[in-house]
């Protein structure tokens, strides 16, 4: 039940973008087009979650024995780093389309602050190996379902009539706080 219940609150609750306002860079860059932004989605979905994965078993298992703790950062910053070039090397050689879509924002997974911000805060809560795998996972399965649901928005937006003032950021950042304010309402779930 437990597991259920860090899975609700990750990807709903403490929604790693519109709760924890982390990741903002990507969310509001790549939801053009509800494909690039479910692509987008996917390649969070396994960075974030095999970099929980790796960051708590080297935690773990490394740094907490040898009491180097106070390496965490930068260690998980290099296996950030080193997932998301895998990343994209597999994107460049199997799906080339999306690859020239995500463009400069696939290299930013490196620096998204969500996939580092979900690392340190599965260390900090203590989270054993299990958990940091859930935690990763439906945090980064919230991302996806936020920058989709912006991306269908914005493509909606770009045919509808609304003010020439209104068009373009204006318009993209009201409308992602509407999407806060809504995600707000799955904080009684738990």
């Amino acid at each position: 039940m437990n597991i259920i219940l860090l899975a609700i609150s990750a990807a709903f609750v403490n929604n790693v973008v519109l709760s924890q306002f982390m990741g903002i860079c990507p969310f509001l860059g790549v939801s053009k087009k509800i494909s690039t932004a479910a692509g987008m989605g996917g390649a969070v979905i396994f960075v974030m979650t095999i970099a929980s994965t790796v960051t708590s078993l080297i935690y773990n298992y490394v740094l907490v024995p040898f009491e180097l703790e106070y390496l965490n950062t930068i260690v998980f910053i290099l296996v950030i780093a080193a997932l998301v070039q895998f990343v994209e090397m597999f994107l460049k050689k199997s799906v080339p389309s999306l690859y020239q879509a995500l463009g400069v924002y696939l290299p930013l997974i490196t620096t998204n602050c969500a996939v580092l911000g979900i690392a340190l805060s599965n260390v900090q809560s203590g989270f054993g190996l299990l958990e940091s795998i859930i935690n990763g996972l439906f945090s980064a399965v919230g991302f996806a379902v936020a920058i989709i649901i912006l991306a269908g928005i914005r493509e909606k937006l770009e045919y509808s009539d609304i003010p020439e003032s209104f068009k373009g950021a204006p318009s993209v950042l009201i409308a992602a706080g509407l999407m806060a304010i809504a995600f707000m309402g799955f904080s009684g779930l738990i």
